[in-house]
């Protein structure tokens, strides 16, 4: 934690937030690992012919994910884009320069209704850059087999799986079975991981293409990793001659997350694991015995090795609602944000995953602060909720004033 003058946020005019949300874009992502920053370094002030150094990008990738190829892009959204356009042109080139508005009759792209998300833009809008026609698959909290077969069709370019704990996680097909579905039509299976722990798996169970987030788990620079079958790989990766430039990464994010890829095999996971682990159990004693404060540890969604708090209030006795108790945290020299995506449920939840050495125990200091304010309020702190969104799309829409 750097809580000197010089803090380049302070400098900037920034807040010095503490992120207790995990590794959220909006926030910065997550804590960038010395050896990516070491090589982002370096590589800054040479110059390198782009496509050897995504040679050797791609060598790490298969490796690490066990894939054929792969290569580095500027997001995982645009990762979702790039392999979708490839799926769609294969290796034409004139094809390449004619999307998004003249795709040819295969650019149908099936995804299950209930991994419709939102990753900060809807994950639809991915796939009509890339001059794909979206077909939705099922309902929002069921999808049968044979709604996916039937949806797959000679104009079926490729079909996109998003796991994310955005996605609804009860009532969809399983990647295995999704995928076997699709390889039995002909249909390439892309799946979106930006999110996630497990480098290979996904490949494993049936994916031909998987994308990850470099900037997230991996601790490496903005950027996106695509991994998977060769032919599909390459396709994606001449879209850098389409609309995959407007979506290209510099040499040090290329750099950056080579580096990042291979710290990730030495990684002390175990010990990450205890660190995150002694926050948690900080935080769960700090609220123990307070009024109204529910504090429970839930693992997460996807499977991903780790835990995180959910801290639920009931404010007739906490004096205080979770969204507004939330935006105090929020508030002050020292800003602790939540992950308030259910918040209107009446929890948020508290990701260690982003700390730095010191910060646990200033978010248990300005919890325990905030909830005994509320306490000694004579009434109940509660702003209606509606106007929590509201203020927030004005604020966006100001910006930047």
């Amino acid at each position: 934690m750097n809580d000197a003058p010089d803090d380049i946020r302070t400098r900037l005019g920034l807040r010095r937030i503490i992120n207790a949300s995990g590794t959220m874009t909006f926030l910065g992502a997550s804590i960038v690992v010395p050896e990516a920053v070491a090589a982002v370094t370096a590589i800054l002030t040479e110059f390198v012919e782009i496509d050897d150094l995504q040679r050797r990008a791609s060598t790490v990738i298969a490796r690490l994910c066990g894939a054929e190829a792969g290569f580095v892009t500027a997001s995982c959204a645009a990762g979702i884009s790039m392999t979708l356009a490839g799926a769609i042109t294969g290796d034409d080139l004139a094809a390449i320069e004619r999307l998004p508005d003249q795709p040819g009759p295969r650019n149908e792209v099936v995804i299950m209704a209930g991994h419709m998300v939102s990753y900060g833009a809807p994950v639809e809008q991915a796939i009509r850059l890339a001059g794909g026609r979206v077909v939705p698959v099922g309902q929002a909290t069921a999808v049968r087999p044979h709604q996916l077969a039937g949806a797959l069709n000679e104009r079926t370019a490729a079909a996109l799986y998003v796991v994310s704990h955005h996605t609804v996680q009860y009532g969809m097909l399983p990647l295995a079975e999704f995928a076997a579905l699709c390889h039995r039509a002909g249909v390439p299976v892309i799946v979106d991981a930006a999110s996630e722990y497990d480098l290979r798996g996904f490949l494993a169970a049936g994916a031909d293409i998987v994308l990850y987030s470099s900037h997230k788990f991996l601790g490496g620079p903005t950027g996106g990793i695509v991994a998977g079958r060769k032919d599909l790989v390459r396709a994606a990766y001449l879209q850098n001659s389409g609309i995959g430039r407007g979506m290209k990464v510099g040499k040090e994010g290329m750099a950056g997350t080579i580096a990042a890829l291979e710290a990730w095999e030495t990684r002390d996971h175990a010990g990450i694991r205890a660190r995150e682990d002694a926050a948690l159990d900080l935080w769960a004693n700090t609220l123990a015995g307070r009024p109204g404060v529910t504090a429970i540890r839930e693992a997460d969604p996807t499977n991903n090795p780790l835990d995180r708090l959910r801290v639920a209030l009931a404010p007739e006795q906490a004096h205080i609602t979770a969204w507004d108790f939330a935006a105090r945290l929020a508030s002050g020299d020292r800003p602790v944000i939540v992950r308030d995506h259910e918040i209107e449920h009446g929890y948020f939840y508290l990701d260690p995953c982003n700390l730095h050495p010191g910060e646990a125990e200033i978010v248990a200091n300005r919890m325990a602060g905030e909830l005994d304010s509320a306490q000694a309020s004579n009434t109940i702190i509660a702003t209606p909720f509606a106007d929590r969104a509201l203020r927030a799309a004005a604020r966006r829409k100001t910006w930047p004033d």
